[in-house]
Order: C-alpha cells, then sequence, then structure tokens
C-alpha cells in the first residue's frame, strides 16, 4: 500500500470562463505553471482538447493525460517529466551538438514580446552564415520559431530546469540573393 499523503495536489485551473467570454487564457496557464511547485501537476478544465497546448508544456518538461468529461468539455492533467526538457529544433537543424560555440549572446528575458523576436532576427541579420548566437527569453518563441525558418536559420532550443526561461540557439543561414 503505498502512502498518499505525501503527493502533492494538483493545481486545478478552470479555463472555461474565459474562453466563453471570448477570451484568450495562455497567460493564465502560463501563470499557473509558473506558480506550480517542484512535483506538482496542473489540472487544466477547458471547453475544447487544447492540442497546441501539448507542445507548449512538452517543451516546458510536462506530459499530458486528456480526458473528455461531461457537456464535451476536456479535462488534462499535466505532470512534470523527471528528465530535463526535450531539445525542440526546427526541420532542417543538422546536429545542433555540432554547431559552433555561440559569438553572441542575448538576454531577452525582461523583454515582452514582440520585441525579443525583433531583437533576434535584427542581429540574425548581421551575423555571418554559419554564426550562432543564443538568446535566454521569458517564453517559448512560438512565432519566432516559422521567421528564422523562412530567413533560412536553423533553431534549437528548450526551457531550463526550472521551466521559467527559454533557451534557443540560432545558426544564421546563407543570405538569400
Amino acid at each position: 500500500m503505498s502512502d498518499i499523503s505525501n503527493e502533492i495536489a494538483p493545481k486545478v485551473l478552470d479555463v472555461r470562463p474565459i474562453l466563453k467570454s471570448g477570451g484568450e487564457p495562455f497567460q493564465a496557464i502560463m501563470e499557473a505553471v509558473q506558480g506550480l511547485v517542484p512535483g506538482q501537476a496542473l489540472k487544466l478544465i477547458a471547453t475544447f482538447r487544447p492540442q497546441p497546448l501539448f507542445r507548449v508544456m512538452a517543451g516546458r518538461g510536462f506530459d499530458h493525460e486528456a480526458r473528455e468529461i461531461d457537456g464535451g468539455d476536456w479535462e488534462v492533467l499535466f505532470t512534470q517529466q523527471e528528465e530535463a526538457a526535450p531539445v525542440e529544433t526546427s526541420a532542417d537543424a543538422d546536429r545542433p551538438e555540432t554547431w559552433r560555440d555561440p559569438s553572441l549572446h542575448l538576454d531577452l528575458a525582461d523583454l515582452d514580446p514582440p520585441e525579443p523576436m525583433v531583437r533576434i532576427l535584427a542581429v540574425a541579420e548581421e551575423l555571418e552564415p554559419g554564426e550562432v548566437l543564443f538568446a535566454l527569453l521569458s517564453r517559448e518563441p512560438l512565432f519566432l520559431f516559422p521567421e528564422l525558418t523562412k530567413r533560412g536559420h536553423q533553431w534549437a532550443g528548450n526551457f531550463d530546469e526550472t521551466g521559467s526561461a527559454y533557451r534557443i540557439l540560432v545558426r544564421v543561414g546563407r543570405r538569400k540573393e
């Protein structure tokens, strides 16, 4: 018989009122994640299966179990993974572990979007093909990824051990003529 008294109860976040009023619950979800203690799960209740959120949470080191509940709503239990968050890469990133060391380090964690994306793209335009830059961000730069790919750059990134900062390496691609 296991001792369940030491288990931490999941934090429950019901975003149905936000969704039903036409709002976007992403910020509330990220604030709830920031407030979790180590080992604590997040139980999210939504009006739909939040498929796009699964990738974001996986990048932050969370597994998920989703199930439909009464009335077509969904309950998703996000549990913290034991090992480090996996590194995500652009589709064309060939072995990031072999890239040069970064020639530039940017700490953009205190900036609000879209400023980190604007700065990374501007710096990437100044670097030579093959050079690598490192940036530290306060959140996963979902809108940056397609912009980097469109400009011919490669990227690799993940969340730090605490899940509170996103680290990204960008390898500059060949200039488009």
